[in-house]
């Protein structure tokens, strides 16, 4: 080493320096860079209001299960609870969008909170219903008074929104964590529900998930501090400039009369069906080989796969725009969904199958993240809790439509070509994805090359 490299290590161009002293090139006891989800909870009233929701969201994967099994179990009729829960679900698609209009307009706690407390009572006159041997007709109109539940995953969301206006890098990072915490939610659930029914009374699921869900709602609702303000009309003024009256507009539109957010509300049907059928085709996967108890595991692979992948992506850099993102996060998941099909062709082992959904699901984190970050961005303002209640109502109806796909293959084909739907389905959303990119994205770029 000769005199001019010690001069170099030695000394910066701001003088000499301590390798010992922090900022030193030894120095390996400096504070630690907080990782982006530490920054995110770090908001001042973030940890509060995710306590909260997170505790309001577990149900959310444990009422379904409860309710086949409570009613299953005391009536003998899966063809019963199967009707019950699919009227529940399509009462929920068309409640859900008008309370989460209220929600946006009068504030999350003046809404949430009674529309919660009402829920829960319809969980409970349920429970009451099968205890006591009540008409069948009961268990509808209890479970169809769920509906009320409001969407806890999108009130969160709406918050982020608010905390971090502007900050485009944070906000991904939000709604990363946000889908791995729904991700987790319905993987957790259902497991919890099933061991509570078997291991204790077929009720202990239900009582719980009320528990659970009034509790997190109560504790969510009070944090006052981090809720978005709700949207008001704006005042009549009395002397009207024609020209500003026709630049703004008086009330936010409906988010069903956005063009921009139609072709995403159609992907979320799509995708929707992907997850309906895909579970549906592995539990009659699992059922023909002997080990339908095994599915819910199998299943609980493809969700932890997607939530670790959500915390992931949500932690990367990210390129190019969302837009883009989004149409190769679609494609990623197109192709790897082949993964389930060809295992069960090729070997038939439910083993082999838990690993191929293991990496399926691993792509289904980044595209829903890509794609609500696509909602937010074209709801009107003062609709943003609507119009990802929209999104959650497609999603909905695509598993609606999935599991009815899946389940008619299976039994009139085949488990193996039931897989077959997710695909078909999942490449559907990626043609949706890319015509709409070709006609509205495109001709914008080129535009701004002129201006």
């Amino acid at each position: 080493m000769t005199a001019d490299t010690l001069v170099i290590a030695d000394f910066g161009p701001r003088g000499p320096r301590d390798p010992r002293s922090p900022g030193g090139p030894r120095d390996r006891r400096g504070p630690r860079t907080p990782g982006p989800y530490r920054r995110l909870l770090a908001t001042p009233g973030a940890r509060a209001f995710t306590i909260g929701n997170l505790l309001a969201r577990l149900p959310m994967g444990m009422f379904s299960v409860s309710a086949v099994v409570m009613i299953a179990g005391t009536r003998g009729s899966y063809a019963l609870a199967g009707a019950v829960t699919a009227a529940g679900l399509g009462a929920t698609a068309v409640v859900a969008p008008w309370i989460a209009r209220l929600v946006d307009r009068y504030g999350q706690a003046r809404i949430a909170v009674p529309a919660t407390l009402l829920a829960a009572l319809g969980s409970l006159a349920l429970l009451l219903c099968v205890r006591l041997g009540a008409p069948a007709w009961t268990l509808f109109v209890s479970y169809a008074a769920t509906a009320t539940t409001p969407n806890l995953g999108g009130m969160s969301r709406a918050r982020w929104a608010y905390l971090l206006d502007g900050d485009e890098k944070a906000l991904h990072v939000a709604n990363s964590f946000e889908q791995a915490a729904d991700e987790a939610c319905f993987m957790l659930g259902p497991v919890l529900a099933a061991f509570l029914c078997g291991t204790f009374f077929p009720e202990a699921g239900t009582l719980t998930g009320v528990t659970l869900l009034v509790t997190g709602a109560l504790l969510f609702a009070a944090q006052r501090s981090t809720e978005p303000p709700p949207w008001t009309p704006p005042h009549p003024d009395p002397h009207p400039d024609p020209a500003r009256t026709r630049s703004r507009p008086a009330s936010p539109r409906t988010p069903l009369r956005t063009p921009a957010l139609r072709p995403l509300l159609t992907i979320c049907l799509a995708m929707g069906a992907v997850f309906g059928s895909m579970e549906v085709v592995t539990i009659g996967f699992a059922d023909g080989q002997g080990h339908r108890a095994a599915a819910g595991v199998v299943l609980g692979l493809q969700a932890a796969g997607s939530c670790a992948a959500g915390l992931v992506y949500g932690a990367v850099h990210r390129q190019g725009s969302v837009e883009d993102r989004h149409v190769w996060c679609i494609a990623a998941m197109t192709a790897l969904l082949t993964l389930p099909l060809l295992a069960a062709a090729l070997t038939g082992s439910l083993l082999v199958l838990a690993c191929a959904l293991l990496v399926a699901g691993m792509a289904t984190a980044p595209t829903m993240v890509t794609g609500m970050t696509l909602v937010q961005r074209h709801t009107p303002p003062g609709r943003l809790n609507e119009g990802m209640t929209l999104a959650v109502t497609g999603l909905l109806g695509g598993i609606a439509c999935g599991s009815a796909a899946g389940g008619w293959t299976v039994e009139h084909v085949s488990p193996v070509a039931g897989y077959g739907v997710p695909v078909t389905a999942a490449a559907a959303a990626l043609m949706i994805a890319l015509v709409t990119h070709r006609v509205t994205h495109r001709p914008a770029e080129s535009s701004n090359r002129f201006t």
